[in-house]
């Protein structure tokens, strides 16, 4: 799965927190981490088995789970109410209150330990960027968004929500450890139920055509790359602060779209506007923000400190996961 060029030395094996671990992204580290040796402990409000430990938290309160923060390797704070819903005022608080409030405990729970964590890296989002056509978005010049003119109040709260979850994080007092909000592209794994399912059905049943513009970009990055890129963060002491996560190379929806089409061989693509996807994220309870938003985001920080992807590109990556999607499926 990863380049020789960047692969880890075999070490002893690490302690790994995953709070909110249970979601799509983080099985995907969990089970990684597990099936490497190392000790992973996923916090969960909800409590089910899985071959790594499972320990109960509320996301907000300290409890019997900051045992596990002391003396812990790494924590991977993933937690935070998913954003695929309608923007309702109740969806709308519970989708900030779990990200601050579950970065707030954290960062109490480490700074009282007496082993603090050595790194701490806090999920954050690209959506932090301003819809950009123009330009890519890195760490140095990106500009981030907010009240950009005609952008839908939906946008604003996007980048409000990914505002305060930073600043929670780097507000915490913990000299001992070193963090890094993970700003972090679509990842693209076949497991069922994430992001890649999805489209990957729009592209295969015909409804995966252009959508409004269809100028759009697309931020992503492959399951592969974005484990060896948390591994890469680990191993890479100078680096901390924001970091993107994603490809280096986004691409506009309709070309995005067209590569998975090609990939898992459908020949009909039906174009959407934006009031027909209105419509239609309505009714999926959702939100147009996940589609329209242009995200033309690049990680700067990662290529100059010497990071390798596997799948840079769109097309490979679309027939790499496609196959895995079809093995699974048994199709």
């Amino acid at each position: 799965m990863f380049n020789s060029a960047q692969a880890r030395t075999p070490s002893a094996p690490l302690r790994i927190v995953i709070p909110g671990g249970t979601g799509q992204v983080g099985r995907v580290l969990a089970g990684h981490f597990h099936t490497q040796g190392h000790a992973v402990t996923v916090l969960a409000r909800h409590v089910r088995p899985a071959p790594w430990r499972v320990l109960e938290w509320s996301g907000r309160d300290l409890g019997a789970w900051v045992q596990e923060i002391e003396g812990a390797d790494v924590v991977i704070n993933l937690a935070g109410r998913s954003v695929n819903c309608r923007y309702t005022a109740a969806n709308r608080r519970e989708v900030m209150e779990s990200r601050v409030y579950s970065t707030r405990a954290l960062g109490q729970a480490i700074a009282q330990s007496r082993r603090p964590p050595t790194l701490w890296m806090n999920a954050s989002t690209a959506t932090i960027y301003r819809h950009a056509l123009d330009r890519p978005m890195d760490e140095v010049s990106g500009a981030l968004g907010g009240n950009e003119p005609g952008a839908p109040d939906t946008w604003n709260f996007s980048i409000d929500v990914a505002a305060n979850w930073e600043r929670e994080f780097f507000a915490a007092t913990t000299p001992g450890t070193r963090k890094i909000a993970l700003r972090s592209a679509m990842t693209m794994s076949p497991q069922r139920g994430g992001i890649f399912a999805t489209l990957f059905t729009l592209a295969r049943l015909g409804p995966g055509g252009r959508a409004g513009s269809g100028k759009q970009f697309v931020s992503w990055i492959h399951d592969a790359d974005f484990i060896s890129a948390i591994e890469f963060l680990i191993d890479r002491e100078e680096l901390q602060g924001c970091i993107n996560v994603c490809s280096p190379n986004p691409l506009p929806y309709t070309e995005f779209m067209d590569a998975l089409r090609r990939a898992c061989g459908a020949r009909i693509s039906l174009p959407a506007t934006q009031w027909m996807l209105e419509i239609g994220t309505f009714f999926l309870r959702t939100e147009t923000e996940l589609i329209l938003k242009s995200r033309r985001v690049v990680p700067r920080r990662l290529l100059e400190a010497g990071f390798q992807f596997q799948f840079p590109d769109w097309p490979c990556a679309a027939r790499e996961l496609t196959r895995r999607w079809r093995g699974q499926v048994g199709k």
